[in-house]
């Protein structure tokens, strides 16, 4: 067996003695936080739906019989005032017919006007003035409906509003029933929404509303209730809610899918950042600082809103809580702020 040289064995001796060394270990750093004070702030109860936009007022105009279509007065999309023609059918028999029955209440009543005079004078009978009067009027009623049905043939906007996508032509036969055009007005939306039955008591008529487009991420639109339904849908156990919505710029369509906050209940309360409030189960903290000396605080919490928490227990208006540096505290332990120089925070630790 070869013998171990000197010099490794001296290296050996001096390796063992520095790993029997204890280590020396690093006072630990005073953590730097940063503190607010807390304030009272507002919040508000909101009821979240989803909502269907509909116009003010929509109808779809249709053709009233089976007729040829000899002209329609309407763009594609564009705006029409209320009695404005739409569409026009072919009324030619219709005016020939018009023709015939003014011709005959003309001559009845021309009949009449003799046979009045006869009997003024003790040559005609009563029953045969009160045939002709009969005549007269049956011929005026003939007349009459003959002008009414020329006056469906020529349809008309009922209110001002824009007109959607032709879908017909001038000259095309369309039967009774066929739509012709649909005029909306959307110079404001109505938005149907329903709200659970549990939930009913916190809304009313005249609540303001928030809705929001997927069209429009950025543009919330304001509104109010404006009705709620008397009736609860047994199915669903809910109850459908109708908001008005002004619509400037007419951004807002018919049939868009909005997601509605009904601004419930509106009030004050103390509030910290969310990041100060920490869990433990189902528990909630935050350290309060007193004297450079963070302590845990059990509170009760709120809702959340706008990076807040509601704080309903446990703190009051003015406390100082630690708002970031949360992770590295423990209940008691020494801290710094970022004002404090570097004696005092030497001193502290």
């Amino acid at each position: 067996m070869r013998p171990i040289p000197p010099i490794v064995l001296a290296l050996i001796v001096m390796s063992l003695a520095g790993c029997g060394g204890k280590k020396e270990e690093k006072p630990r750093a005073v953590p730097l936080v940063e503190v607010r004070a807390v304030a009272t702030t507002g919040f508000t109860d909101a009821i979240e739906a989803v909502g269907t936009a509909l116009a003010n007022e929509q109808v779809v105009l249709s053709a009233p019989v089976t007729e040829r279509i000899t002209s329609l007065n309407f763009a594609d999309g564009g705006y029409v005032a209320k009695g404005q023609v739409i569409a026009t059918l072919a009324v030619g028999q219709e005016k020939a017919e018009l023709a015939a029955a003014e011709a005959a209440a003309l001559q009845a009543g021309q009949q009449l006007q003799r046979i009045q005079a006869l009997k003024a004078r003790g040559f005609a009978t009563g029953a045969s003035l009160e045939q002709q009067v009969a005549t007269a009027n049956a011929a005026r009623a003939n007349a009459d409906l003959a002008r009414a049905s020329i006056s469906d043939r020529v349809i008309r906007a009922p209110f001002g509003g824009w007109v959607s996508l032709r879908t017909v032509s001038p000259g095309a036969i369309v039967t009774a029933g066929t739509a012709i055009a649909t005029v909306s007005d959307i110079s404001r939306i109505k938005l149907d929404f329903t709200v659970p039955e549990t939930r009913l008591a916190m809304i009313r008529a005249g609540m303001p509303i928030r809705a929001v487009a997927a069209a429009w991420p950025d543009r919330p639109f304001d509104g109010t209730i404006a009705t709620i339904d008397p009736v609860i849908d047994p199915a669903t156990r809910a109850v459908r809610v109708r908001a008005i919505l002004p619509n400037p710029g007419h951004a807002l369509k018919p049939g868009m899918l909005l997601t509605v906050s009904v601004l419930a209940r509106q009030r004050q309360s103390i509030a910290v950042p969310e990041l100060a409030v920490v869990g433990d189960g189902d528990e909630r903290f935050v350290f309060v600082l007193e004297d450079r000396t963070a302590k845990r605080v059990k509170v009760d919490t709120g809702i959340r809103q706008n990076g807040l928490v509601e704080i309903t227990g446990g703190l009051q208006s003015g406390q100082k809580v630690v708002t970031e540096g949360v992770v590295k505290l423990t209940d008691g332990a020494r801290v710094r702020l970022a004002g404090d120089k570097p004696r005092a925070a030497r001193a502290a630790g």
